[in-house]
């Protein structure tokens, strides 16, 4: 597959076969990951995966909490910025809209709505669960290589058939998902993944999120 073609049809799967991943397939994807660009060669990214019977223990665990916190124990980072202005403002907006148009929950629809966000809790029923850490020392820049690694995990899931679903939403349970996996104090969870098949039949895979023209974030100078 062309990197092309990977980044045209990569989305954020909201539906996953229940079809097993093997851990060979797993190790490969993060292996070509690694070689994904870090200042100074940092390479700050960490991973945790989870999968069969743990990852059923662990959903369990945060199906149990959820029943007296719902929404989680809150975030150690803002995943969206406080007074977040348009154009950024009217695309989340529309994102949300648009998602929830192919499941046919309105915006009233408030049990339908939780319903749906609770899902994100399931890993969307993914058989493999990704989660990214960093060092609680990096900066700015550390946080941008650990996205491009992420995006280069995503990139050559598609490479084998397989379909990812990033989940900053992950956060409000960080401390849940540090005990699980005993991730160290100095790591600082960013966000879950989950890895799988998708179910092309489902309705809300068929969303396609808008891309902005080029004209709107690109400025050319010299040609």
């Amino acid at each position: 597959m062309k990197v092309s073609e990977a980044l045209k049809s990569r989305i954020t799967c909201r539906a996953f076969l229940d079809k097993p991943v093997p851990e060979a397939t797993v190790r490969q994807i993060l292996e070509e990951a690694k070689y994904a660009p870090s200042g100074g060669n940092l390479q700050p990214w960490h991973v945790y995966v989870v999968a069969g019977d743990r990852l059923k223990e662990f959903l369990a665990i945060v199906a149990e909490k959820q029943k007296e916190n719902p929404f989680g124990e809150g975030t150690e980072y803002d995943i969206y910025p406080k007074g977040l202005t348009d154009p950024y403002k009217a695309r989340r907006f529309k994102c949300g809209e648009d998602m929830y148009a192919t499941i046919e929950v309105p915006r009233d629809d408030k049990d339908g709505r939780l319903k749906q966000f609770m899902r994100n809790f399931r890993f969307f029923d993914a058989p493999v669960a990704l989660f990214f850490a960093i060092d609680r020392q990096m900066g700015l820049g550390q946080w941008s290589d650990l996205g491009m690694f992420i995006q280069s995990v995503m990139l050559a899931a598609r490479e084998h058939g397989l379909h990812t679903a990033p989940q900053e939403a992950w956060a409000i349970w960080y401390k849940t998902v540090a005990e699980f996996v005993q991730m160290p104090d100095e790591l600082m969870l960013f966000c879950g993944m989950g890895l799988g098949y998708m179910d092309e039949a489902a309705p809300i895979n068929q969303l396609r999120t808008d891309r902005a023209p080029l004209e709107e974030f690109a400025t050319f100078s010299g040609f």
